[in-house]
């Protein structure tokens, strides 16, 4: 019928008449909606769902009505009505019509979004609601074009917003941090869910936004302030983790995060470097600082670029609030990590220690701090052969050149070289005893150590034997006639000896250190003597004699014994050999007693750094100068700091800029005081 009908020119009338009908017969649904009671509070909730249902039911009877109208009247819908564009489609028809006869009634609109507000609230308090009857409801809004936008949403938002608003003031108050992040993420999750079950789509981003501004954004100093701390501390790592992705997804949040990140490692470290009470265990600290800190970088702030390099920052300004002092203690780490005896590492293990060992002495100003105490304890470890391996000694030292140049390790490297020189000398020097007349029966092996390499030792003058005399003769005349014009210094303090004894129990070998030595040697000439006797005869500085005297009467081996008892060496005591000396060994080493490295020595050194320091200071302004004749001092200052590789404080320069002036290299300009020449 329909067909015929617009084959004979019908459709407009046809058209019209069915608008007529649809629209007297949805004026009509309202009827129903005006007779219903309306509450005067919107929360009275049981009331209000009815009339969400029914609201819904009489949706979806229309649009199932609408789609047999379609289906009836095809014919006139896509002939006629596709061919005048101002004609909307018979579905669309239908639409326009609800939404003017039945959404756009105030009354009914107001109590529909009341109805569906109150229902979203009471599911987010946690109550189970019609999810379905919700889904139909925002559908039709949306379908109704610009009702879901301008009537739903923007309440929808508003009321969010205060639920949260007020919701992140308490939870912040009432719980603990870890907590609150935990209920934010379930907020987060619950929100989202909501767009995918029943909300449009165009919503979520506004409140998703909206649900971090309140929760997180509002929060982040008080969040930080009140649980980073502990979270860092306890290494909690799964809560710091969703710290660090709840707060990259507010504006702003991953740089106060970040601040207070760098404030952290920066008291933490701060306790660990200013405590002299610490030192021992100061090293070793800084390296499980260190391992923790790259752990949560790398677990839970997905190595971030940014967390990465605010940590060296923040390790460079601690480590470095106590100036020497770490330097020093660097070192001394390190040789007790390449000393024989440490039993605790494999080379593997031992070479993953020094690498990390590298990146805390990266953090260091004043290197060459380090340098001497190392260059000190290298020397140790070379001359009494007390190296754990030579290959992990000559990675360190390939580490440090790596990192600091090949000036730094020149010195140290020519130590090595002098161990290796020592040892051919040594074979051309063997040969060289064969082929005297009177070879003699001590062996002598000499280390040559050249004297701008090592450290610098105060020669001791002692008595020696003339045996040893004898054998010190031959080995200059065989070395000067080899290399003519070098110049000879024995070191008695460094030189160490094997010695034979008879016991009543038999045989034995000592390792002694030459002192011990000249002390045992006089017993092949008595059985008694008193410690000023024995003070003359060896010619031993007193102190020095002391404690040799306790390593042999006092320590484990008691190879004399001393009369009165005692754990002291006092004036007028007297020593006695002891001829019932018994040892499950046959060669024993007999240790000096180890004066505790000095306090003096300790300054000593560090005053040899600070001496080096203005040589190099004054050769760098003087290399400065030769090159730009004239420079300004604040330029001069500035061009130092980059070449100088420790820290100087201005007035340091400027102390070496007079010390120049008055010794002549430059001179100041005669009108401007603070502009300089170069004196060539």
């Amino acid at each position: 019928a329909v067909e015929n009908l617009c084959s004979y020119k019908v459709s407009a009338t046809l058209y019209k008449q069915l608008r007529q009908v649809c629209e007297d017969h949805v004026k009509a649904q309202i009827l129903q909606f005006r007779e219903y009671p309306f509450p005067v509070h919107r929360y009275d909730s049981l009331d209000s769902l009815l009339f969400l249902k029914k609201i819904n039911k009489c949706w979806q009877d229309h649009c199932r009505q609408m789609i047999m109208i379609r289906s009836i009247f095809l014919f006139l819908d896509r002939t006629y009505v596709l061919q005048n564009s101002m004609l909307p489609s018979i579905w669309d028809m239908g639409l326009e019509l609800f939404r003017n006869h039945v959404i756009s009634d105030k009354q009914v609109q107001n109590k529909t979004i009341d109805g569906i507000l109150l229902l979203i609230e009471r599911e987010r308090s946690g109550e189970a609601v019609d999810r379905s009857l919700l889904r139909s409801l925002l559908s039709m809004l949306s379908d109704l074009q610009q009702v879901y936008k301008e009537s739903f949403e923007q309440r929808f938002l508003e009321e969010t917003n205060c639920l949260y608003a007020a919701e992140g003031q308490r939870l912040m108050q009432e719980r603990e941090v870890p907590e609150y992040l935990h209920h934010v993420n379930k907020r987060l999750e619950e929100e989202g869910d909501r767009v995918i079950t029943y909300l449009d789509h165009s919503t979520q981003k506004p409140l998703i936004a909206c649900v971090e501004k309140q929760l997180l954004g509002e929060h982040l100093t008080a969040i930080l302030q009140k649980g980073l701390d502990n979270l860092l501390d306890e290494n909690r790592i799964s809560d710091l983790t969703q710290t660090y992705q709840l707060f990259s997804r507010v504006k702003g949040g991953q740089q106060i995060l970040l601040q207070h990140w760098s404030e952290y490692i920066k008291n933490f470290g701060t306790t660990i470097v200013v405590n002299p009470e610490k030192d021992k265990d100061m090293v070793q600290e800084l390296l499980d600082f260190k391992d923790k800190v790259d752990h949560i970088i790398e677990v839970c702030f997905q190595k971030n670029e940014k967390f990465i390099n605010l940590m060296k920052e923040s390790f460079e300004t601690f480590i470095n609030k106590r100036p020497n002092k770490p330097a020093e203690l660097i070192a001394k780490y390190v040789d007790s990590k390449l000393r024989a005896g440490n039993k605790e590492a494999t080379d593997e293990e031992l070479e993953r220690i020094l690498d990390k060992i590298m990146i805390i002495f990266r953090f260091i100003h004043g290197k060459d701090v380090f340098e001497a105490f190392y260059k000190k304890d290298l020397a140790k470890r070379l001359l009494v052969g007390k190296s754990a391996s030579v290959d992990a000694e000559k990675s360190m030292l390939s580490k440090l050149k790596h990192e600091c140049g090949a000036a730094f390790t020149s010195k140290l490297e020519g130590m090595f070289k002098d161990m290796e020189l020592s040892k051919d000398v040594m074979v051309q020097f063997k040969q060289y005893m064969q082929n005297q007349s009177d070879p003699g029966n001590i062996d002598l092996t000499v280390n040559i150590l050249t004297m701008g390499y090592w450290p610098t030792y105060t020669p001791m003058e002692v008595h020696l034997n003339s045996e040893m005399i004898k054998l010190q003769e031959v080995f200059k005349t065989f070395y000067l006639g080899k290399h003519s014009g070098r110049k000879l210094q024995w070191q008695t303090t460094l030189g160490h000896a094997v010695l034979k004894a008879e016991f009543k129990e038999g045989k034995k070998e000592f390792q002694v250190s030459l002192f011990q030595t000249l002390v045992l040697l006089m017993f092949n000439e008595g059985d008694e003597f008193s410690f000023e006797e024995i003070k003359m005869a060896t010619g031993i500085e007193d102190s020095e004699l002391r404690r040799t005297l306790q390593s042999l009467a006092c320590g484990k081996a008691r190879v004399l014994i001393k009369n009165p008892k005692g754990k002291d060496v006092e004036d007028g005591d007297k020593f006695i050999f002891n001829g019932d000396f018994k040892h499950k060994l046959f060669r024993i080493k007999i240790n000096q007693i180890q004066m505790k490295e000095t306090v003096e020595e300790q300054v000593s050194t560090t005053e040899r750094v600070f001496q080096d320091r203005q040589y190099q200071i004054d050769a760098a302004i003087v290399r400065i100068m030769k090159m730009r004749k004239t420079l300004g001092h604040n330029l001069l200052v500035s061009e130092l700091y980059n070449q100088l590789k420790f820290p100087v404080k201005p007035g340091d320069l400027k102390k070496r800029i007079e010390s120049l002036i008055d010794r002549d290299y430059m001179e100041r300009d005669k009108d401007n005081p603070n502009q300089y020449h170069y004196v060539a």
